[in-house]
């Protein structure tokens, strides 16, 4: 009985802590990129869009410098949408763009970053990340699609690494499919199940607001918690006995919730393709990335061959479920407020 009780205490600590946790990693994730579109439209005068993402509903306190001698040639115009600020002017920039220097003050107090498209008259264009480690573009010459190709890379993997539910998902996966062959192919069609979903997603063939889709996605990792917990007891589904089949179908939903994060980056209108190719691959590499981690640690914990109580043995299933459930929990109680 006090063995019960302490089993008890354990369980109910370990998914307050994984909630709180949970908080934490939701909020993280909600952290978008600012971005900051230029695009010349006459001799010395610029169009400039400047997002800033929000945060609880509050702005980040990153401000946009443009050029010594600029002067605005129309009152702004903003937009508030639930995840960001959209402010829309006309500029003049004496002696054009062109070696001068943008700078994001307030950028070097938060973790996220900035992406800056700049399209020039002549043709050229200009794709970069300013980093908080250094919150400002000194404006040179055009970037060329390699640039555009390496930068929405290194945005799909950190956008993977840093979404903790999708990740959270693919970890599930790998507690229900213990054979190597079924792993494969479950992650393979969970792969392609979001790359389909996020190309339709990104041509406008599809959309689904963003808070439907979020509670969505929480309601899948809590899915896949309840079957890998009924998997370890013996018992059986379809979903245990065909994880690729379940792996496609939320893999559609994880897939749109990627392009929710491209959208925010903003896409280059002459190489979306480009753009969305690439992202998608960054993505994968990450992906890839945190397979190849969970399965090294969990070959070196096999290999130690340490016994483990029941309960810390499950602990991962609980850990996928709690979280799930609470993801679910917070995100329908906010997508209720926003109606």
């Amino acid at each position: 009985m006090k063995a019960a009780l302490r089993a008890l205490r354990f369980l109910i600590a370990a998914i307050v802590a994984l909630s709180a946790l949970g908080s934490r990693l939701a909020i993280a994730h909600e952290i978008r990129p600012a971005y900051l579109e230029i695009t010349e439209v006459g001799k010395d005068q610029y169009q400039v869009i400047w997002r800033t993402p929000l945060l609880s509903g509050m702005r980040l306190p990153v401000a946009l410098a443009l050029p010594e001698g600029a002067r605005e040639l129309s009152m702004p115009s903003i937009l508030e949408r639930s995840d960001s600020l959209i402010e829309r002017k006309l500029v003049e920039i004496p002696g054009g763009l062109s070696d001068k220097r943008l700078g994001f003050p307030g950028l070097q107090a938060t973790i996220t970053d900035v992406l800056v498209r700049i399209e020039m008259l002549d043709g050229r264009q200009i794709t970069e990340i300013v980093r908080p480690s250094q919150p400002h573009l000194d404006v040179g010459a055009s970037s060329g699609l390699g640039s555009i190709a390496a930068t929405y890379t290194k945005q799909g993997i950190r956008h993977i690494l840093e979404g903790w539910d999708h990740l959270l998902f693919v970890f599930g996966l790998m507690l229900l499919v213990r054979s190597p062959w079924m792993l494969l192919k479950t992650i393979t069609a969970f792969t392609l199940a979001h790359s389909v979903a996020l190309a339709a997603a990104t041509f406008g063939l599809i959309h689904v607001p963003s808070r439907p889709l979020d509670a969505a996605i929480a309601l899948s990792i809590l899915f896949l918690g309840v079957e890998v917990y009924k998997a370890q007891l013996g018992e059986t589904s379809f979903a245990i006995r065909q994880p690729w089949a379940m792996a496609f179908a939320f893999g559609l939903l994880h897939g749109l919730g990627f392009a929710s994060g491209l959208s925010t980056l903003g896409l280059p209108a002459a190489a979306i393709p480009l753009a969305l190719l690439f992202f998608n691959v960054g993505v994968e590499i990450g992906q890839l990335i945190f397979v190849g981690c969970v399965a090294a640690l969990s070959f070196s914990a096999n290999q130690l061959k340490l016994s483990k109580p029941s309960l810390l043995a499950r602990l991962p299933t609980y850990l996928v479920g709690s979280l799930g459930a609470y993801w679910t929990i917070d995100r329908v109680i906010i997508m209720g407020a926003g109606w």
